[in-house]
């Protein structure tokens, strides 16, 4: 599995999601302070929990079988595959969602809770319905359309307050926020029952059944009863009700392809998901506990494979691994599980050889290419360095926006004394990580050391021009010394190669913002 670097999560959840959801400041600004304070209640309550979250997940093996169960129902959508990006939010709460774009987040507690691939294809299509519905794009007017009422009863708060009558006031401006949510939850029952609708087409028209939507609804059909705060944060933001289950009831009832059954391939591989995120993100005695010895399963061996890399017990690890290997010498992912152990005990030469296994038998997997590059690079031996910055390049072109890969081919470069193509590399990091003050002050240094009117020169001018306008707007504010992080929407056309995600195995990244716009070193789930 592969790190996701933490400042691409606050770039595409940190503003967006605010922005989406609380009114308009210069609207805000005509009220009273305390209808400002009432206002923000409200909108409090519309900011999606899911911005709570505190790390996101990479992992080659769980990337590919999300990939492999969503790509068909993208295509079914008229979406394209490849402009819809998919986050795995390590997180053991029950949620998915989609946010600015096409962009579709999933917890890994909701893949540990579904039962069947048929039931997490099912909320999948769910999120796909809500994207091709537009609903993101509709929020503000709705949002805007639910606070009318709120500011009329706050309004007629403050008249009643200043006639005379405080008590009746304080009960209207108390109610206000309820009047809101009211008016807006209106607004998203209608579009969570068009968001199943459209997924119980998407599902069919991709040959798969709609019951397993269905069936997911049903397993937590109790939380229409719950108070809010005793809710699963997924229900929460997509509201039950006994209508909306009987709606799409009806409809899958009515399908051809009503019964379909998943695949014995599609269950192998959801288990085998299932097994490695318990493992990563749990504890290994209670992954011990989930997956005893009496288990022989190759997931449950595959999950007490990795608990035991966490316990740590490098000696077991090893000597499972190996037996896993010996079972499927052609699945590329027991290597990269043994190349990290290896590395991440120290033994950077041993690692080598399982993740040179793992990328023939994937080539183009990114995220193993960085791993092999990461176990080459860190033995520090020159003659290993070409084969690292092939590995990095072939990545980068596979995954050009991995800020971690620019990171490790500008150490390439700068052991081989390529001072330009060193600072171009560091800037190209910066800039995908959003910290556009450090991509433009290194993009500038790298034009000092690169040959003019050069594909590298020309590749430094277009960063230091494109952060020229955000660097000196930063400027304008005062002498504040943080990084800016504005993440732009898409990451701008390279002239040579591009980057790509992490190497290894699951990593999980902080979230929060290094005030120096840095990546610190990864951070392991045994962590």
């Amino acid at each position: 599995m592969v790190a996701l670097e933490k400042d691409e999560w606050s770039k595409t959840m940190r503003d967006k999601t605010i922005h989406m959801h609380a009114p308009s400041p210069r609207k805000q600004a005509r009220w009273l302070s305390p209808i400002r304070l009432i206002s923000f209640a409200v909108a409090v309550v519309f900011v999606p929990l899911q911005a709570q979250a505190q790390s996101l997940i990479r992992d080659a093996e769980i990337e590919r079988t999300l990939r492999d169960y969503s790509n068909p129902i993208f295509e079914a959508a008229g979406l394209a595959p490849n402009d819809v990006k998919i986050y795995l939010v390590g997180d053991k709460t029950l949620n998915a969602f989609v946010t600015n774009g096409q962009n579709v987040f999933l917890h890994t507690g909701l893949i540990l809770e579904t039962e069947t691939p048929n039931q997490l294809k099912g909320v999948i299509a769910h999120e796909t319905g809500h994207i091709s519905g537009g609903h993101l794009a509709r929020s503000d007017a709705n949002i805007r359309e639910a606070m009318r009422p709120a500011y009329v009863t706050i309004a007629l708060g403050l008249l009643a307050i200043a006639a005379g009558a405080p008590d009746a006031g304080a009960a209207l401006l108390a109610s206000s926020q309820q009047f809101a949510m009211l008016s807006f939850f209106t607004f998203t029952r209608v579009q969570e029952s068009s968001a199943d609708q459209a997924a119980v087409t998407f599902l069919e028209k991709s040959g798969q059944s709609g019951r397993g939507l269905l069936e997911f609804f049903n397993k937590f059909r109790y939380n229409e009863i719950l108070a809010d705060s005793r809710r699963e944060p997924y229900f929460r933001s997509h509201p039950l009700s006994g209508d909306r289950i009987q709606a799409l009831q009806n409809r899958v009832n009515e399908q051809s392809n009503r019964d379909a059954e998943d695949s014995p391939a599609d269950i192998d591989r959801m288990k085998m998901m299932q097994a490695k995120i318990q493992a990563f993100l749990y504890t290994p005695a209670r992954t011990f506990v989930k997956y005893p010895a009496s288990d022989q399963s190759i997931y449950a061996r595959y999950a007490r494979a990795v608990a035991a890399f966490r316990a740590p017990d490098m000696t077991t690890a090893v000597r499972e691994t190996q037996k896993l290997i010996a079972e499927q010498p052609d699945n590329p992912f027991f290597y990269e599980l043994l190349g990290q152990i290896y590395y991440e005990n120290g033994k950077a030469e041993a690692s080598i050889e399982p993740n040179r296994r793992a990328v023939a038998l994937a080539p183009n997997e990114s995220l193993l290419l960085i791993g092999l590059a990461r176990s080459l690079l860190a033995t520090e031996r020159a003659e290993l360095r070409i084969e690292a910055e092939a590995a990095l390049r072939t990545a980068l072109r596979l995954e050009p926006s991995n800020a971690f890969a620019w990171n490790q081919l500008a150490v390439v470069a700068d052991r081989n004394g390529q001072v330009g193509l060193a600072r171009l590399a560091t800037a190209e990091e910066a800039y995908n990580l959003g910290d556009m003050l450090r991509a433009h002050r290194f993009s500038d240094l790298a034009m000092r050391n690169l040959v003019r009117a050069t594909p590298e020169w020309r590749r430094a001018f277009d960063i230091s021009t494109i952060t020229l306008p955000i660097v000196t707007k930063a400027g304008r504010r005062g002498n504040d010394r943080r990084p800016l992080t504005l993440m732009p929407e898409r990451p701008i056309a390279s002239t040579n190669s591009a980057p790509a995600p992490r190497e290894g195995l699951l990593r999980v990244v902080d979230i929060e913002a290094d005030p120096h716009g840095h990546v610190h070193a990864e951070t392991h789930a045994k962590h």
